[in-house]
C-alpha cells in the first residue's frame, strides 16, 4: 500500500439517513478530516491489482457487448455489489438495467432518383435500422447544412414534417471568415465527422422529417468501404439500440447521389424544394439481442433525491481471430476502479458516516459499439431523473501512461469536460486534487474541438448533452489500445490507486457539500 495520502479537509458534518430502505438506521456523526482520508485508503493497488487480473482474463472472452463474456462481467459485477452489501436502486432489487439491442445487418434495398439507379456501397449506405418500407416521392427539402441552432437555423420558416431532406456537410461562415454557429474561428459539433453526422440527424428528426440523405464524402468513404467488407465477410455485427421512437431513415450518400438529388449541392446553402422523383424499397434485416447496465447505489441522507453519478463502461471488442482482447485499461481500469470507490464509501458508511447526496453507481455496456449503454440509460430508462443527477464522474482507461509523456511526471491524468459546463465543477476539482493526491491535471484533450474528439468518445458524453456536469478521467492512448496487447501486466497499479482515490475525494466532496454545483454553461 502506498503511503497515507494527504489529509483532505472536505466536509464537517455527515448525517446518517434514518429513512434508508436498504440500511440500518444510525445516528448523526461529525467526521474527522482524517476519516476521509482512511476511507479513501481502501482503494489499493493490491485490491485493484487482484480484481484486474480477473476482470481482464481469458476467462471473460473479451466483454463483447451482448457475447457470453459480457455475462460472465456484468456477474461478476453484481456479485462486488452483492458481496459488499451495497443494493441496487432498480425494482425488486434487480442489478440489470435491461438494454435492449439490434444486430443490423445489411438492410435489401434499391433507390432510383428521376429513374436512375443508385447502388448501396458505391452510392449510399443506411445508418439506421428503419422498419421495412416503400418510400415513393416527387419532391424533396434541400436543407444546405441541415443545422438547428440559435445562432443559425436551415429550418427557419420551412416544415420538413414527413419530408425527404438532403444535407451536407459542415457549417457556414460569416464575411468575416468566423462561424456563424461560434462565432468563432473554431468550428462546432456541426461541422464534420460522426457527431456532425448524429447532431443533424437528431436536428432532423426532432423537426419531423422522414427521411435523410446525408452528403459527407470523408464519411462515406470509410463507412461504406467498412460496411461493404463486414457484408463480403459473411454478414455484419454492428450492434444499435432498439428505440421505442420510429426510427428514420438515414442514408449517408456519395458525391455522385448528392449532386443528382441537387444539382450545385457543394456551393448552395439556401434552402430549397426540389422536384424530383425518388423511389426507396427498404427492407431492414436485423436481429434482437440485449445487454446489461450494472447499478448499485448508496442512499444519501440530507439530499437523497440528489445523485453523483460514478461510471465506467464494463465491455470491450471481444475475441479476434481467435486471440482474446482482454481490454485491461480499456476498460478494466475504469471497471475495478468503480469498484474499489464503491468500497470506500461502504466502509464510511459501515462506520456511520452516510453521504449527504446518493451515490449512483454506473457501469454501462455497449460503449464499444457507440457509447450504447449510456445513451440508453439518459435517453431512454434513466434510473433516477436526469434533473437530478449532479454530475457524472466518469472513468475510461485510468491504468497506463501515455507515451506522449514519457520523460515527464507519471503521476498525472487527463481531466475533460470538467470545465464545459460548471466552472464550479472545475475549481472544486482543483481543489480536492491540491489536498489529497497531488497528480498533475493535464487538460491537453479538455477541448470539444479537440481532433481526437475524446469529449465525445466516452460515456460521460450523454451526460454532457444532458446540460450535466462531467469530469472524464483518461490516461491517453497508446500502443496496446484495442489490441490484444492490453493485458494487466501492464497496468502501472500505483497510479491507477492514486487516480481512483482522486475520483473518490472528488466524489465525496461534491456528495457533501451545502448546496450542488452550479450549471453556469449550456452547451446544447
Amino acid at each position: 500500500m502506498k503511503k497515507t495520502l494527504f489529509i483532505l479537509g472536505i466536509i464537517a458534518v455527515i448525517y446518517s439517513c434514518g429513512t434508508s430502505k436498504n440500511t440500518n438506521t444510525t445516528q448523526s456523526k461529525i467526521i474527522p478530516p482524517a476519516n476521509v482520508s482512511e476511507f479513501a485508503s481502501t482503494i489499493t493497488s493490491v485490491e485493484l491489482k487482484e480484481m484486474l487480473y480477473t476482470y481482464a482474463s481469458d476467462e471473460f472472452e473479451g466483454r463483447e457487448t451482448a457475447q457470453s463474456g459480457q455475462k460472465k462481467a456484468v456477474e461478476y459485477i453484481k456479485n462486488h455489489y452483492v458481496n459488499l452489501g451495497i443494493p441496487s436502486p432498480i425494482s425488486k432489487g434487480d442489478y440489470f438495467q435491461e438494454v435492449p439491442l439490434q444486430i443490423v445487418k445489411t438492410p435489401i434495398t434499391t433507390l432510383t432518383v428521376n429513374r436512375v439507379m443508385f447502388n448501396y456501397f458505391d452510392d449510399y449506405i443506411s445508418l439506421t435500422a428503419a422498419p421495412t418500407a416503400e418510400i415513393i416521392e416527387n419532391q424533396i427539402i434541400y436543407l444546405g447544412y441541415g443545422i438547428d441552432h440559435e445562432n443559425y437555423s436551415d429550418y427557419n420558416n420551412i416544415d420538413v414534417t414527413g419530408k425527404i431532406v438532403v444535407l451536407k456537410s459542415g457549417e457556414p461562415k460569416n464575411e468575416d471568415g468566423t462561424y456563424k454557429i461560434s462565432g468563432t474561428t473554431e468550428i462546432s459539433k456541426w461541422s464534420n465527422g460522426r457527431q456532425a453526422l448524429s447532431t443533424k440527424r437528431d436536428a432532423a428528426k426532432k423537426r419531423g422529417a422522414k427521411a435523410i440523405f446525408f452528403m459527407d464524402n470523408t464519411l462515406f468513404s470509410r463507412y461504406s468501404g467498412f460496411f461493404k467488407r463486414i457484408a463480403n465477410n459473411g454478414g455484419s455485427n454492428r450492434l444499435t439500440l432498439i428505440s421505442p421512437e420510429k426510427e428514420i431513415y438515414f442514408f449517408l450518400i456519395s458525391e455522385t447521389l448528392g449532386k443528382a438529388l441537387v444539382n450545385n449541392i457543394n456551393e448552395s446553402e439556401t434552402t430549397t424544394v426540389i422536384e424530383n422523383n425518388i423511389e426507396v424499397k427498404y427492407e431492414s434485416v436485423s436481429e434482437t439481442t440485449s445487454s446489461e447496465n450494472v447499478v448499485a447505489y448508496i442512499e444519501g441522507s440530507e439530499k437523497p433525491n440528489e445523485y453523483i453519478v460514478i461510471s465506467a463502461h464494463l465491455d470491450h471488442i471481444g475475441v479476434h481471430d481467435g486471440v482474446v482482447n482482454n481490454g485491461a485499461d480499456d476498460d478494466g481500469s475504469g471497471t475495478v476502479a468503480v469498484l474499489e470507490i464503491a468500497e470506500a464509501f461502504k466502509e464510511a458508511l459501515n462506520r456511520g458516516y452516510r453521504p449527504k447526496r446518493s451515490i449512483l453507481f454506473l457501469h454501462v455496456t455497449g460503449e464499444e459499439k457507440g457509447l450504447l449503454g449510456s445513451k440508453y440509460y439518459t435517453d431512454y430508462d434513466p434510473i433516477v431523473p436526469l434533473k437530478n443527477t449532479i454530475v457524472d464522474l466518469n472513468i475510461d482507461m485510468i491504468g497506463r501512461t501515455d507515451p506522449k509523456r514519457e520523460g515527464g511526471n507519471r503521476n498525472y491524468i487527463y481531466l475533460i469536460g470538467s470545465d464545459i459546463l460548471s466552472t464550479e465543477l472545475h475549481n472544486i476539482s482543483e481543489e480536492v486534487n491540491t489536498k489529497c493526491c497531488n497528480i498533475d491535471l493535464d487538460y491537453k484533450y479538455n477541448d470539444i474541438n479537440d481532433p481526437n474528439r475524446f469529449y465525445y468518445r466516452s460515456d460521460h458524453y450523454n451526460f454532457a448533452k444532458n446540460n450535466i456536469p462531467v469530469i472524464f478521467y483518461f490516461n491517453g492512448t497508446h500502443a496496446d489500445y484495442h489490441k490484444p496487447t492490453d493485458t494487466p501486466d501492464k497496468i502501472e497499479y500505483d497510479l491507477l490507486e492514486n487516480r481512483a482515490r482522486l475520483v473518490f475525494y472528488t466524489a465525496w466532496e461534491l456528495a457533501n457539500r451545502d448546496k450542488r454545483i452550479v450549471l453556469d454553461k449550456v452547451t446544447n
